[in-house]
């Protein structure tokens, strides 16, 4: 996979906004989109905006400087943007047809990974817009992880196959 994108769809918490910008930059992901109702410091008056910057640099520590960023307000407009980026939309949603995560697969295709509200996740309308659905199996008995855990643990698996390429600041120089 050349290029991977993450949306976020109305996620409620900050802090799940900063933890996975920091997983974004831990992972080299190529962009994120901020759309619907997730809060990021790019709206409001300046006390709103420094006080939502404060409560994401919690968990981003930084990485909300270090990520490229943009936000769309509507999902729509920010899958055709994917899609106008020849990416492959797949969203990180349990459901009819979702592919299990820990399954083997190669995932060469550019791709935009939406990560959807925390507690009902991904509407119906917006999964008619996906090419495909990734589910997590769960073995507990909790239905889903916390996003940004789940995001976590999803980025991992499509990015693992590349990662040694991305880990420039890890080697020597020749």
């Amino acid at each position: 996979m050349k290029k991977l994108i993450v949306i976020l769809y109305n996620i409620r918490s900050t802090y799940n906004v900063g933890a996975i910008f920091r997983t974004c930059d831990g992972l080299g992901i190529d962009e994120v989109i901020v759309t619907g109702y997730t809060p990021f410091f790019d709206k409001g008056l300046p006390h709103e905006r420094e006080k939502l910057r404060k409560q994401i640099h919690k968990t981003a520590l930084g990485a909300e400087d270090l990520i490229k960023w943009r936000r769309i307000d509507d999902i729509v407009e920010a899958i055709n943007y994917c899609r106008s980026q020849n990416c492959q939309i797949v969203a990180l949603e349990q459901g009819s047809g979702s592919l299990n995560l820990a399954e083997p697969r190669d995932y060469t295709d550019d791709m935009a990974l939406i990560l959807g509200e925390e507690v009902h996740g991904i509407p119906p309308e917006i999964l008619a817009h996906c090419d495909k659905l990734l589910e997590i199996p769960m073995c507990g008995k909790k239905e889903s992880f916390n996003v940004s855990v789940a995001g976590g643990i999803a980025l991992w698996e499509l990015r693992k196959a590349t990662l040694n390429d991305k880990r420039t600041h890890l080697r020597t120089p020749e």
